[in-house]
């Protein structure tokens, strides 16, 4: 299946966005290919990433899925038709930069899982900042059985469960369960599937109703500081927490809690 071809599914456009009050819904919408990611699927995300990232209104964005599933990773229809290192190299530095941007993005990104996420599917969950699950989602990086160990999603699941999770998973491609998947820290929140939308938007909407400015910082700050020495993390956090001490959303903040009142957000 070549990417052109892809643009254009019957199910209609592979991405669906949906701007709501301060948050922005994006859908996968590749029902019958289980919402693989094509390249025309990752193009798709990625651009509306790009915009949402310069967009004052977008407070917080939820990545869903159509269909039976989440995402199943990686289109390996396409994969095979598209042979070549060239070719592969392109495809995993599309996806690679595409996980990145999710984590550099300036608002947080929720992903609203059912069905099954594996592989790349699972790697754009633990990309997010935070996800909710429905409690018959199952998750897996499943490449190994196939001869294709999940190196690249391996670099986000071992960002967000411990070594040993990670390698279990990895090594046995075995389907996880959401409850599983949440006592490891790959989810957030398990709810029953008919009330999954609406606890992602919940999150979502609470998410969407602090200082833009204030979480926009502490994003940033949070990924940054992860892979620091504990000295430097706590300079690096000490300038960053001056830094918004002197935002006005701050002394705006500070005033309205010893006023009890509620703040007015400027984003500055």
């Amino acid at each position: 299946m070549s990417a052109a071809a892809d643009l254009k599914p019957a199910d209609g456009p592979v991405l669906r966005a949906q701007p709501e009050v301060g948050i922005l819904r994006l859908t996968l919408n590749r029902p019958k290919a289980y919402n693989s990611l094509s390249t025309g699927m990752m193009a798709a995300l990625q651009a509306e990433l790009d915009a949402a990232k310069a967009d004052r209104s977008v407070k917080a964005v939820i990545i869903a899925a159509n269909g039976p599933g989440f995402c199943a990773g990686h289109d390996l229809k396409e994969v095979r038709a598209n042979p070549g290192r060239q070719n592969y190299e392109a495809l995993f530095r599309q996806c690679s930069m595409l996980m990145q941007s999710i984590v550099a993005l300036p608002q947080p990104v929720i992903a609203q899982v059912h069905g099954v996420a594996s592989a790349a599917g699972c790697q754009l969950v633990a990309s997010c900042d935070l996800a909710v699950a429905a409690d018959t989602a199952r998750f897996a990086t499943p490449g190994v059985n196939i001869g294709l160990f999940c190196s690249t999603p391996m670099v986000a699941l071992s960002r967000n469960v411990s070594r040993k999770h990670a390698m279990e998973m990895l090594l046995t491609g075995d389907l996880l369960p959401a409850a599983r998947a949440a006592e490891i820290g790959l989810v957030n929140r398990v709810v029953p599937e008919s009330a999954l939308s609406e606890t992602a938007l919940a999150l979502a909407g609470q998410i969407a109703a602090k200082s833009p400015l204030t979480v926009k910082i502490g994003k940033e700050a949070f990924y940054r500081q992860l892979d620091m020495p504990l000295a430097q993390a706590y300079d690096y956090a000490s300038r960053v927490m001056t830094e918004n001490m002197l935002a006005r959303d701050a002394e705006e903040g500070i005033d309205a809690f010893i006023e009890k009142r509620d703040p007015k957000w400027e984003g500055r």
